[in-house]
């Protein structure tokens, strides 16, 4: 038995939020299920959307959680910013889309979200990207949830710590999708295995600890849990679930372990691990830093792309330990990997 905020659970092993899809409300249900815990991905959801796949969790269980991005834009460029749409448009062309002409800048609905939370409390909010605004994590702790905090360094954990969180999703440079470093402006440092991550922030806080980014075995988990990991998460193990929404496009790349992994900014302006495609190999030398702009300007390409079927145009997010993915019931790959 552990304890998640709140929450006694018997499997240690939850499922992470994939936003944009892989994470269904039925693959949290599965989570619970499994006698874990898995996170709604609140991330590109119209507040309107969460609410109804809250409602749609609550229905099947009292375990989950709700993963929000933080407000924390990077700025971009204006003129590397039109500098990319300018290389990104024969490609945009070519499948019938127009790509925004000016940078949007927004919050995710940020305010709406918190608003929703807090008039209708989950047992665990987590929050990633930076942390959230003054009063946020008091607000919600009157509204009865706990709140975790994804971090990738011991400074990242201290800062959360006297934010007030109550738990931290250390995050290794494995992770698929994007990286929740809190400032991805600097050159990034050598990357550290997550099991020294996780010793590191271990002895930078009093915390309890949910490790994540790259784990593919019990082997894997077995190992940050040693170095003081209460309990993982897992995404990309998780794509092939029978329960996931991944698009089959994104299942058959996973599937066929199609090549190597890169952390690129090709895609949104943010850090983020994907299988290489065209795109990556094409893009990543000129696109400028700057979230969330980035993000809107190469989304109309990449669901055009993605509704085409073309795998080479979309993101395909995927973690360092994408090859030992495998097919079949949430439940069964959670159990699979807390033996």
């Amino acid at each position: 038995m552990i304890r998640i905020g709140d929450l006694a659970l018997d499997l240690p092993v939850l499922a992470a939020p994939m936003a944009g899809g892989p994470t269904t409300p039925d693959l949290v249900v599965a989570a619970a299920g499994a006698g874990g815990l898995g996170f709604l991905a609140g991330g590109y959801r119209t507040p309107a959307q969460l609410a109804e796949q809250i409602r749609t969790v609550r229905a099947g269980t009292a375990a989950f959680g709700v993963n929000l991005f933080a407000p924390h834009p990077v700025r971009v460029d204006p003129a590397a910013y039109a500098g990319y749409a300018r290389d990104l448009a024969p490609v945009a062309g070519r499948f019938g889309v127009t790509l925004p002409a000016r940078p949007v800048e927004d919050d995710d609905g940020w305010p709406d979200k918190i608003a929703l939370l807090c008039s209708e409390p989950v047992p665990l909010v987590g929050v990633t990207f930076g942390l959230p605004p003054a009063g946020a994590v008091r607000d919600l702790h009157r509204a009865g949830s706990a709140v975790a905090q994804t971090v990738t360094t011991p400074a990242e954990a201290r800062l959360a710590q006297d934010a007030g969180v109550d738990l931290l999703v250390v995050q290794g440079a494995g992770a698929g999708g994007h990286s929740a470093v809190f400032d991805p402006v600097p050159a990034a440092a050598p990357p550290h295995t997550l099991v020294d991550t996780v010793r590191a922030v271990r002895a930078a806080t009093r915390l309890p600890l949910v490790a994540a980014g790259g784990l593919a075995t019990a082997a894997d988990v077995a190992a940050v849990r040693r170095a003081g990991a209460t309990a993982v998460a897992v995404g990309t193990a998780l794509l092939l679930a029978d329960e996931a929404g991944t698009s089959e496009g994104h299942r058959r790349a996973i599937a066929e372990h199609s090549g190597p992994t890169r952390v690129t900014r090709a895609f949104t302006g943010r850090p983020a691990r994907a299988l290489v495609n065209e795109f990556v190999t094409r893009f990543e030398a000129s696109a400028p830093l700057g979230y969330p702009a980035v993000h809107h300007l190469t989304g109309p390409l990449r669901r055009a792309a993605a509704a085409a079927g073309d795998r080479e145009w979309v993101h395909l997010w995927a973690g360092a330990g994408h090859r030992s993915a495998r097919s079949g019931p949430t439940a069964e790959i959670l159990a699979r990997l807390a033996v």
